[in-house]
């Protein structure tokens, strides 16, 4: 590939990913999700919006609701909470949780909206997979077969150079890396409750438990391998928040996906 034409590709990218991040950013002012989350509806809402929706749905089905998108008003009351060093009181946890719940959202082609007052969505726990799916679409597009894409989550196309299948590591947040995976036309997906924190001592972490209303303790590092980096990504952010049985009869409804790493 000449220089020029490996610079459209990137061009390409970056759009793809500017795109994309306008459609799902709690960060981008104007995106799709920040305009529902204001008004509770949004109208001729992206294809991209309501593709993330169909999956997180069948996600919310089979994690017995620990992946669930309108966890977002449970984030806002810890990260304020953690941010003046205090616990959310109980009665604050109850409120944010009724503020929460997969069932109150309603979702087709036409429209997008809330049947309770003050909820909000996030995509954080499945968005990088998406947005690393959609590069990989778009790199397949211009020719490229052989290509290890990494938006925060890991996607990878054909094999390297010598033949063989890409490595990727999986690490801890402060670095460490715990296992290497082997991947061809496959994605990778890691969370770690710790790995953001929203609190100055380092104790809250960014992954909560939209059942209880409590943020995750039950793993520290959970890494899932599959077809899609959206699924990939998804899984591995409710596996945060279940047993390891409950962990397996999800597995079991994707048989593409395999649990890499649980510590």
């Amino acid at each position: 590939m000449t220089g020029s034409a490996a610079g459209d590709v990137f061009t390409a990218v970056e759009a793809e990913v500017a795109r994309l991040e306008a459609i799902f950013s709690l960060h981008h002012p104007g995106s799709a999700l920040n305009r529902l989350n204001r008004t509770g509806r949004l109208v001729s809402p992206p294809t991209e919006l309501l593709e993330l929706l169909v999956l997180s749905g069948a996600l919310h089905r089979i994690t017995d609701g620990a992946f669930d998108p309108t966890v977002q008003p449970l984030w806002e009351l810890h990260a304020i909470s953690a941010a003046r060093g205090e616990q959310p009181t109980a009665e604050a946890l109850a409120k944010a949780g009724a503020r929460c719940g997969w069932s109150h959202l309603r979702y087709d082609a036409g429209r997008v909206s809330f049947a309770r007052k003050g909820m909000a969505l996030t995509f954080n726990g499945i968005a990088q997979g998406f947005i690393a799916d959609r590069v990989a679409a778009l790199l397949r597009t211009r020719g490229l077969r052989d290509v290890l894409i990494d938006m925060g989550e890991i996607a990878a196309l054909g094999r390297r150079p010598d033949g063989g299948r890409w490595r990727a590591g999986v690490a801890t947040p402060d670095g460490v890396i715990v296992r290497e995976v082997k991947l061809a036309e496959r994605a990778l997906a890691t969370s770690a409750p710790r790995g953001t924190l929203l609190d100055p001592d380092g104790r809250v972490g960014h992954i909560f438990d939209p059942r209880s209303g409590q943020p995750a303790g039950r793993w520290s590092l959970v890494s899932v391998a599959a077809g899609r980096a959206a699924l990939a990504d998804g899984l591995s952010t409710a596996f945060c928040l279940m047993d390891r049985s409950a962990i397996a009869a999800a597995l079991a409804q994707y048989p593409g996906a395999s649990l890499e790493v649980l510590l």
